[in-house]
């Protein structure tokens, strides 16, 4: 039986390599997608890493935010994997973050784009092979702040929120196939990124979060992971919210 090839937007990204990680311990071939404001040279040198470390991890280069690179895009991982794509976390976005009176017009489109249109994006060019070969796993990344909102975040909670009900709309049409569609909402986690905020600030963060700590971006693969399971099949049209308790609902 071959391998499944599943496909990470955002993958070179912090929370996108614990998921391309997670993913090659399944047992899948993994392909992640990286933008990197066109550095293929930062894109390849992170693959050559993963590598080193036990990760083989193809790498494919697209934007997004724009249809037609995306097109070239999965065509590309076809073309390494010589097969179609049967697990898609869609992971990439961005931030722009300020209060709503200050947004400019492009703070709004340019998240707006990222984090939302990229769904349409990515997951139309893939979701017909899905439905052809019946089976899919689709997992969308959102935010504990779609959820709860954030000061600063108009932008950016707007568009998480939407991934909510794209989540559950293309989980109705698809559960007859053997597709699943299922929403993973982080708290704060403690990427790379993250990590160098200085430490006043990481304290007050994990001082508004119950589990006293913040989330490690293995436990977000992890939970992609199990949602692009064999076993996960009966979840479909879901958000795991996994943010220490900082929202309840």
């Amino acid at each position: 039986m071959s391998q499944k090839v599943a496909f990470v937007t955002g993958g070179t990204g912090g929370i996108g390599t614990a998921i391309c990680q997670s993913l090659v311990t399944s047992g899948y071939r993994v392909v992640a997608g990286y933008n990197s404001g066109g550095n293929h040279d930062k894109a390849l040198a992170w693959q050559a890493n993963q590598l080193e470390k036990g990760f083989k991890i193809g790498v494919a280069y697209g934007d997004v935010t724009d249809f037609d690179s995306c097109k070239i895009c999965i065509q590309n991982v076809k073309e390494q994997i010589n097969s179609h794509i049967s697990i898609l976390v869609n992971n990439a976005g961005i931030t722009r973050d300020t209060q709503f009176k200050k947004m400019e017009k492009n703070q709004w489109d340019d998240v707006m784009s990222a984090n939302l249109d990229s769904l349409f994006n990515i997951t139309r060019l893939v979701i017909n092979d899905m439905i052809d070969n019946r089976f899919g796993r689709i997992v969308n990344i959102s935010s504990v702040n779609a959820q709860k909102g954030q000061f600063g975040q108009t932008n950016y909670s707007a568009a998480k929120s939407g991934i909510h009900g794209f989540t559950k709309a293309l989980a109705h049409e698809v559960a007859s196939k053997g597709i699943t569609v299922n929403t993973v909402s982080p708290g704060y986690v403690l990427t790379p990124m993250v990590a160098k905020i200085a430490e006043d600030i990481q304290q007050k963060i994990i001082s508004s979060i119950p589990v006293g700590r913040m989330g490690s971006i293995e436990e977000i693969g992890s939970a992609v992971s199990y949602l692009t399971g064999e076993n996960s099949g009966y979840i479909t049209g879901s958000n795991l919210a996994i943010n220490g308790g900082q929202h309840m609902y």
